[in-house]
C-alpha cells in the first residue's frame, strides 16, 4: 500500500493544477446540484417493523386523525386571570375557527367545546390535525396555523405552538465556528507557520464542501433525517483537518531530513497516507456498520457520515499533495510571531520525556488510568434511552413553552398520549367489545384520563386514546405501555386484539430496538476491526489491546453523558434545558464514531512504534521513540477533534448537543488517557510479545507495508538547482531486493 500511495502522491504533486481543477470542478458541480435539487430533511424518527409503527400504518387510511401530523395550540391568560371571561373566550373561539379554515388543516378541537380547559380556567388546549403526514407537511400549513392562532394575542393572551408539527428542526447554529477557530489556533501552535497551518484547513474545507453539497443534493430524492447533515459536517470537518495534519507533519519532518519537496510529499503520502487510509477505513466500517441496527434513519446518518470520511480521506491523499506542490519549500514561510521552531538536537521533546516516564513505571500508570476511567464510567450503569420531545428544547422555544403550559394545566401525560388500536372484528359485538377495552384500560395503574374511542367506518376497528400520568419520556409511561400490551393474551380470548401506537409509544419502541441492537453491532464492529488491525500491524496482542482501550473510552464517555444529561451534573456549564433519558441512538452512534476515531490514534501512534521496531530498535526504545515522534501530532489532532465536537455541545438542539458532548469526552479519554498513557504502558509490558504473529497467519495474511519499509530502500537523488516549486523530479534508485 505504501508504494501505491507514494506513487499517487508523487503523481498528484507533479500534476497539481489538474488535481486542483478536478476538486474545484467537483465542488462547484455538486454545489449547483444541491442548489437545484435539494429538498427538506425529515424530523420523523420512523422505524418500520415496530408494533407502534405497524399499528399506525394500519389506521393511516381509516383513522387519519391519528396518523397525520398534529399540533397543539395552547392559549393562556395572564396570572390571576382566566379564559372564561367573555372577551377571552371569544378570542379563543375566533382563533380556533381561523385555525380550522387554515391551509392544510383537516380538523381542530375547539377548547371549550371539547372541555380542554384547565381547572383554574387559565389554560386552554386546541388539538389540530393536518391533512398530511408529518414527513409530507410543508411550512405553509404550519405558518398558516401559527398566523391564525396568534390572533388571540391581540386580546392579551399567550399563544404557543407544540406537538409533532412544531418540533424545532435540527440545524447548524453557528457556534461551530468557535470550534474551527480553536482548531486554527492548534494548527498554528503545532506548525508555527501560517502556510503549513493553512494547508490542512484548505483541504478540509474543500472536502467538507464536496461532502455537504453531495448530501444536500440527495435530499430531494431520498428521505434524509435532519440530524444526518449536521453529523456529516461534524465528522467531516474533524477528520478532514486531522488527516491532513498527519500528512503535513510527516512532510515537514521529511523536509527537515533533507529530502526534496516532491520526495518529501511522496514519502509522506506513502507512510502517513497509509495510516490515513487504514484509519479512514476503520471509521467508514464503523459508521456503515450502523446499518446492522436495522433502523433506516440511523443507517442514513451512518452512511452520510461515512461518505464525509471517504471524501476527507481522498482529499488527504490527492488534493493535499497537490497543495504541497504549490507550497514547495515555502511550507515553512510566514512564521507565527512568538513561536520558535524547536532546534534539531535540542534534546528530547515533551512527548519523548513522557514516553520514558511511562515506560519506566508501566504498572503504576496502567493502574492509575484504569481507576480514573472506571470512576468516570460508573454513571453508565443508570443509562436510560429515549427520544427528545417538546420538553427537551430550550425554554425560549414555543415548543417548550407549549409543553410547560400543557403540563401545568392538564398534567405531563397530555404531552404524550398513547393510542391503543383495537381490532374487534372477531368479537360478537365489536362496539361493546371496544367500550369494554376502554374501561379495562382506564383501570390500569399509570392511566390519568381515558378518552372516548374513535371508530372507523366498519365499526370494527377503533382507536382508544390513553393519557398517562407521566410525561412522554418518563419511566412510568414506558411501564404503562408494557402494561397495556400485557393485556393482549386475555383480550384475544374474547376476540379482540390490541396494539399500542402514537408518537410516545413509537419513541419507546425505537429506544428498545436500538438498545437490543447494541450487542450485535458492537460484536460486528469489534470483529471487523480486529481483522483490519491485525492486517495493519501483523500482531495479535496489539489489536486486542486497542479494542480493550476503546471499550474503556466508550464506558467513560457514556458515564459522562449520563452524569450531565440524565443526572444534571455541570448544568451550569453545559446548556442542558431539561434532564431526562439519553437520546436513544446516541450509544450506538457513539460506538460507531468513537471507535473509528480511536483507531485513528491507535494507528498513527502505534504505527510509529512499529516503524521504529522494523528499523531495528529494541522494544522499549521503539516505544519511546515512536511515541515521541507521534505524540505531538496526535495531541494536536485530538485537540482539534475535541474543539470541533465540543462546539456542538454548547448548541441548543437536544439531539446534537449530547452527541457533540459524548464525542468530545470520548476523544479526551481515548487520546489522553488510553492512547497517551495506557498504550505505551501496555506496549512496554508486552515487550517483544506485542509483535507476535502466528506462523500460519504470517503465511496467509497479505502484507500491506503501512510503515513504508519498502520505501526505506529507495534512495532519492537530489537534483541540482531545484526551484521553490519543486518542479524538478528526483530520480529514484531502487536497491536490489526492494519490495520483497
Amino acid at each position: 500500500m505504501a508504494t501505491f500511495l507514494y506513487r499517487l502522491a508523487r503523481s498528484c504533486y507533479r500534476r497539481r493544477t489538474a488535481v486542483l481543477a478536478i476538486w474545484l470542478a467537483l465542488l462547484i458541480g455538486l454545489g449547483g446540484l444541491a442548489a437545484a435539487f435539494s429538498g427538506k430533511t425529515s424530523d420523523e424518527f420512523r422505524v418500520p417493523g415496530t408494533e407502534a409503527q405497524r399499528a399506525l400504518d394500519r389506521i393511516a387510511d381509516t383513522l387519519p386523525e391519528y396518523a397525520n401530523a398534529s399540533a397543539q395550540v395552547v392559549f393562556a391568560a395572564r396570572k390571576g386571570e382566566t379564559l372564561t371571561t367573555p372577551e377571552h373566550r371569544k378570542a379563543v373561539g375566533t382563533a380556533a375557527a381561523a385555525i380550522g379554515r387554515a391551509e392544510g388543516v383537516a380538523g381542530v378541537r375547539e377548547p371549550f367545546a371539547s372541555q380542554a380547559v384547565s381547572r383554574d380556567g387559565r389554560i386552554a388546549l386546541a388539538q389540530v390535525v393536518f391533512d398530511k403526514k408529518l414527513r409530507d407537511l410543508g411550512d405553509g400549513p404550519r405558518d398558516a396555523v401559527r398566523k391564525a392562532g396568534a390572533s388571540a394575542r391581540d386580546a392579551g393572551l399567550q399563544v404557543e405552538f407544540g406537538g409533532d408539527a412544531y418540533t424545532p428542526t435540527v440545524q447548524v447554529e453557528g457556534g461551530e465556528v468557535i470550534g474551527v477557530g480553536v482548531a486554527v489556533l492548534v494548527l498554528l501552535i503545532t506548525f508555527g507557520s501560517l502556510v503549513a497551518a493553512g494547508l490542512p484547513l484548505a483541504s478540509a474545507v474543500v472536502g467538507v464542501g464536496v461532502g455537504m453539497a453531495g448530501l444536500l443534493a440527495l435530499t430531494g430524492a431520498f428521505d434524509v433525517i435532519s440530524t444526518a447533515p449536521v453529523l456529516a459536517l461534524m465528522i467531516g470537518m474533524a477528520v478532514g483537518i486531522d488527516y491532513a495534519l498527519f500528512i503535513v507533519s510527516r512532510h515537514r519532518q521529511n523536509l527537515a531530513e533533507g529530502m526534496a519537496p516532491e520526495e518529501a510529499a511522496a514519502r509522506a503520502g506513502g507512510t502517513a497516507g497509509s495510516a490515513v487510509v487504514f484509519a479512514g477505513a476503520t471509521v467508514v466500517v464503523a459508521l456503515a456498520g450502523l446499518a446492522v441496527a436495522g433502523v433506516p434513519f440511523l443507517t442514513v446518518m451512518g452512511l452520510s457520515a461515512a461518505g464525509a470520511v471517504v471524501i476527507a480521506m481522498l482529499v488527504a491523499i490527492t488534493l493535499l499533495p497537490a497543495l504541497l506542490g504549490y507550497a514547495g519549500r515555502s511550507v515553512e514561510r510566514l512564521p507565527v510571531p512568538g513561536l520558535r521552531k524547536r532546534a534539531a538536537g535540542a534534546g528530547p521533546g515533551a512527548g519523548e520525556r513522557w514516553g520514558r516516564f511511562v515506560v519506566r513505571r508501566p504498572v503504576a500508570v496502567l493502574l492509575a488510568c484504569l481507576v480514573a476511567v472506571g470512576a468516570v464510567a460508573i454513571p453508565a450503569k443508570d443509562l436510560r434511552l429515549g427520544l427528545p420531545g417538546g420538553g427537551s428544547y430550550g425554554r425560549s422555544t414555543t415548543a417548550r413553552k407549549a409543553y410547560d403550559l400543557v403540563s401545568e394545566g392538564f398534567g405531563q401525560g397530555f404531552n404524550g398520549p398513547l393510542v391503543t388500536v383495537v381490532d374487534a372484528s372477531r368479537a360478537e359485538r365489536p362496539d361493546r367489545a371496544v367500550q369494554q377495552v376502554a374501561q379495562q384500560l382506564a383501570q390500569l395503574p399509570g392511566v390519568a384520563t381515558p378518552l372516548a374511542p374513535s371508530f372507523d367506518k366498519s365499526g370494527k376497528l377503533a382507536a382508544v386514546p390513553v393519557i398517562p400520568e407521566g410525561g412522554p419520556d418518563s419511566r412510568s409511561t414506558a411501564d404503562l405501555v408494557s402494561r397495556i400490551r400485557d393485556q393482549r393474551p386475555e383480550l384475544r380470548r374474547s376476540g379482540v386484539d390490541i396494539a399500542v401506537s402514537g408518537t410516545t409509544a413509537g419513541n419507546i419502541d425505537v429506544s428498545r430496538k436500538l438498545g437490543d441492537a447494541l450487542p450485535p453491532f458492537l460484536a460486528v464492529i469489534v470483529g471487523i476491526s480486529l481483522i483490519l488491525l491485525a492486517l495493519a500491524f501483523r500482531s495479535v496482542l496489539v489489536p486486542l489491546k486497542a479494542i480493550a482501550g476503546f471499550l474503556l473510552s466508550i464506558a467513560a464517555a457514556t458515564g459522562a453523558v449520563v452524569a450531565v444529561y440524565q443526572w444534571g451534573w455541570l448544568s451550569d456549564v453545559f446548556p442542558v434545558p431539561r434532564t431526562g433519558p439519553v437520546v436513544s441512538f446516541l450509544p450506538i452512534l457513539l460506538i460507531g464514531v468513537l471507535f473509528g476515531l480511536a483507531m485513528d490514534y491507535e494507528l498513527f501512534l502505534v504505527s510509529r512504534m512499529k516503524e521504529e521496531r522494523a528499523h531495528g530498535a529494541e522494544p522499549r526504545p521503539a516505544v519511546v521513540s515512536g511515541f515521541g515522534n507521534g505524540a505531538r501530532v496526535v495531541t494536536a489532532a485530538a485537540l482539534i477533534m475535541i474543539s470541533v465536537f465540543g462546539s456542538f455541545a454548547f448548541g441548543h438542539d437536544p439531539i446534537v448537543q449530547p452527541i457533540g458532548f459524548a464525542l468530545a469526552v470520548g476523544v479526551v479519554i481515548d487520546a489522553f488517557v488510553v492512547r497517551m498513557a495506557l498504550v505505551p504502558a501496555v506496549m512496554a509490558l508486552l515487550g517483544r510479545a506485542a509483535w507476535w504473529f502466528p506462523g500460519f497467519l504470517e503465511r496467509v495474511v497479505p502484507k500491506v507495508d503501512m510503515e513504508g519499509e519498502r520505501l526505506a530502500v529507495r534512495q532519492p537523488v537530489q537534483p541540482e538547482g531545484e526551484g521553490v516549486d519543486g518542479s524538478a523530479a528526483p530520480s529514484l534508485v531502487k536497491q536490489r531486493g526492494a519490495g520483497r
